[in-house]
């Protein structure tokens, strides 16, 4: 058993209640690689924000838990090397889709596990969170339940329609399983294509597609519902369009690529959204930026020649959404 707190983790509780009432979301970044880590934490130690450095099951499988726990592990400590005293890292399990995998996270050093069981049958997903959050508490380690479906693709993670979260169901439900926070479904989506052409409109000036806006009423009701509940959003990449249009120039093939208005994700992280995910994005960033280089650079062959670009260009985008679309900047604990 490898406590979290060993690793100089922490748990999600005190860093939702200070966003929740400070009007502010917590960044939560998906990593596989060194290369990610090392760009979240300077992102995150250089904004002096609270980060989740998010780990799905597909990262697992393809990178191993030991080695994404001890990368963890690594990220306070460089943290504190690069001036950050108490570094405020979370390492969580994004979309756990079982209690065993949930309970090998926690037995592994995670501080907050998602267990989802959107898919399931409502009275079958409450079993299977209660399950989850009795686990996790004896160990202090916070639990992510959902409810709703997001359409998309992510990992494993494969839905082909959306479902909206029923606000009468979320007192009942976060009531009865005692989850530490709840994501919700109001119109984001897994993946770089989060919206079918039909879905959306097109700007004639650009041609590009403008999606269709999250259901706001959705979330205005569920906050009354549940006022200061901790509130999270998955799918929330913006496909930033510069990035997929280097991709395209280099090489790549990302036709009508779309994700959610940054300005929208902003409105959110001022209500009692306290989490945002971001992944699409990340591999954007990473993708473009090594695509050009090896276009420019024919000649080279390192991989540290076009994964420092990558590791920049990644580091600027999360401190662009730390600061201009989540406002988690100058909010680590005093």
């Amino acid at each position: 058993m490898v406590n979290f707190k060993d690793l100089g983790l922490v748990n999600t509780r005190e860093m939702f209640k200070r966003a929740v009432a400070g009007g502010y979301a917590i960044p939560a970044f998906n990593f596989n690689t060194m290369e990610q880590m090392q760009a979240i934490v300077q992102a995150a130690v250089e904004t002096k924000s609270p980060v989740i450095m998010q780990v799905s099951k597909g990262a697992r499988n393809y990178a191993n838990g030991t080695i994404l726990r001890n990368l963890a592990k690594g990220a306070v400590e460089y943290a504190k090397e690069l001036g950050c005293e108490n570094p405020e890292i979370v390492l969580h399990l994004d979309h756990g889709d079982s209690f065993e995998l949930c309970k090998d996270c926690i037995d592994n050093g995670f501080s907050s596990v998602m267990i989802d069981g959107s898919s399931l049958p409502y009275e079958d997903n409450i079993a299977l969170t209660k399950q989850v959050v009795e686990y996790a508490h004896q160990f202090d380690v916070t639990v992510e339940a959902e409810l709703g479906v997001l359409a998309g693709v992510e990992d494993e993670v494969v839905a082909e329609e959306s479902h909206y979260t029923k606000p009468e169901e979320v007192i009942d439900f976060a009531t009865r399983t005692g989850c530490d926070s709840l994501a919700i479904s109001i119109g984001t989506s897994h993946g770089a294509y989060k919206f079918k052409p039909e879905q959306c409109t097109r700007d004639p000036k650009t041609g590009k597609l403008v999606p269709p806006p999250l259901a706001f009423d959705v979330l205005h009701e569920i906050e009354k519902k549940l006022p200061g509940f901790p509130i999270v959003l998955h799918g929330s990449s913006s496909v930033p369009q510069d990035e997929v249009d280097t991709i395209n120039k280099y090489g790549g093939n990302l036709p009508d690529a779309v994700g959610i208005p940054e300005e929208q994700l902003r409105e959110a992280s001022k209500s009692a959204v306290c989490k945002i995910n971001i992944d699409s994005d990340s591999r954007l960033a990473m993708t473009a930026a090594i695509r050009k280089y090896l276009a420019e650079h024919p000649d080279h062959f390192d991989p540290r020649q076009y994964l420092k670009p990558a590791r920049e260009n990644m580091k600027k985008m999360y401190i662009h959404k730390i600061v201009n679309v989540l406002g988690s900047d100058g909010k680590l604990a005093k």
